[in-house]
């Protein structure tokens, strides 16, 4: 996907129409749709509102490389659809790093 195709699925995603997120960049109708169908290539600056406005990471706007959260979809959940293209062995590292601080956690309830 492109980066014009991929702002466009997040856009509707939220249920945003081209004008509105026109008016959150500063620019016209038009233009969004020019960038959505990449008839124009935006400026790195461009990009970054378009990333603010659909509330996605710029990497995924220019490379696709995380999906966006759905709609009341947290952050926590799109960590854990990521960790399963990990190894075992990377994933069972993330376990141990989550347990311990998860018994630090407990530790710090005792004593408060």
């Amino acid at each position: 996907m492109t980066f014009g195709q991929r702002a466009a699925a997040v856009r509707k995603q939220r249920n945003l129409t081209q004008k509105d997120v026109g008016t959150m960049l500063g620019i016209v109708q038009d233009v969004v749709s020019k960038y959505e169908r990449d008839q124009m290539v935006p400026s790195i600056e461009v990009a970054a509102k378009f990333a603010r406005a659909l509330n996605v990471s710029l990497d995924y706007l220019i490379l696709g490389d995380t999906l966006p959260p759905a709609e009341g979809e947290d952050a926590y959940l799109q960590i854990a659809k990521r960790l399963e293209k990990f190894s075992k062995e990377d994933r069972d590292h993330v376990v141990a790093v989550i347990e311990a601080f998860s018994a630090k956690q407990k530790i710090q309830e005792l004593f408060q």
